[in-house]
């Protein structure tokens, strides 16, 4: 099995500028993938000559109050235009905006029933878009113990019942086993459940965020149980460098393709 192997370019290479990153990423033969694009110009990107497999789907709002969901909507729209752009296939999204340091603009404590009808709602829509102009939306699990407290439909349990009960190809699960692990742990028995509603996978080990093999996540058996449950999408390294310079980047980005390589 062989997976299209990406990097995040937010989090490796920092002492770079933004495009040199890029260029890194792709000289080494990964895909890349970026977050927010509203600073960052979409014909400089393309012209480094990489592959865009993901990016932020959204620039503000949320899935269950009548405003936020306009304003998802709305951004949701300019985000497809971009992608167009850059030629990136999927679009990431959360269960709420998040804002400085990763938290949510609107944190809840406790999620209502109302509220996963609304969001279900919402994400029909998102799929509908994602369906018009040929794009995929992936909702991405979060953990609410260390770097989102207060985010709804965080847990990959939340984020595979909303993309199930939505049963649209347009709308498929961002898997972030570093959040999974922190929030839930059985990494292999979620894999296989969740197998048949993968847009794509995110890494990073725990504790620590950084590269496979400096936590304690059995990257190989995950692998293997990714390969086995038939999926050969995109496997992205949304990690920091355990060491720092460029030098810790080259390293990070070889333990990952060493842990993937199946």
């Amino acid at each position: 099995m062989t997976f299209t192997l990406a990097v995040c370019s937010e989090m490796v290479y920092l002492d770079e500028p933004h495009l040199d990153r890029v260029k890194r990423i792709h000289d080494a033969g990964f895909a890349v993938e970026i977050w927010d694009w509203t600073a960052k110009d979409a014909a400089a990107l393309a012209a480094t000559g990489a592959r865009f497999t993901s990016m932020t789907g959204y620039v503000s709002g949320d899935l269950t109050s009548p405003d936020g969901t306009a304003a998802l909507l709305a951004s949701a729209a300019e985000s497809v235009e971009f992608a167009r752009r850059i030629g990136s296939p999927a679009l990431n999204l959360h269960g709420t905006g998040l804002g400085e340091g990763g938290l949510p603009l609107r944190p809840v404590e406790v999620v209502t029933g109302e509220m996963w009808l609304a969001a279900l709602r919402t994400l029909e829509r998102v799929a509908e878009l994602g369906q018009q102009h040929g794009m995929t939306f992936v909702l991405e699990n979060l953990n609410t113990e260390v770097d989102h407290p207060g985010t709804p439909f965080a847990r990959a349990a939340d984020t595979l019942a909303l993309v199930r009960a939505v049963g649209s190809p347009h709308l498929r699960m961002n898997l972030d086993l570093y959040h999974a692990q922190i929030g839930e742990g059985n990494l292999i028995e979620l894999i296989r459940r969740a197998a048949p509603y993968i847009g794509e996978v995110q890494v990073a080990d725990v504790p620590g965020r950084c590269e496979p093999g400096t936590g304690e996540v059995a990257w190989p058996a995950v692998a293997r149980t990714l390969a086995e449950a038939g999926y050969d999408g995109v496997v992205a390294l949304e990690a920091f460098a355990s060491r720092p310079g460029l030098a810790g980047s080259d390293t990070a980005l070889a333990a990952f393709r060493d842990a993937f390589t199946v």
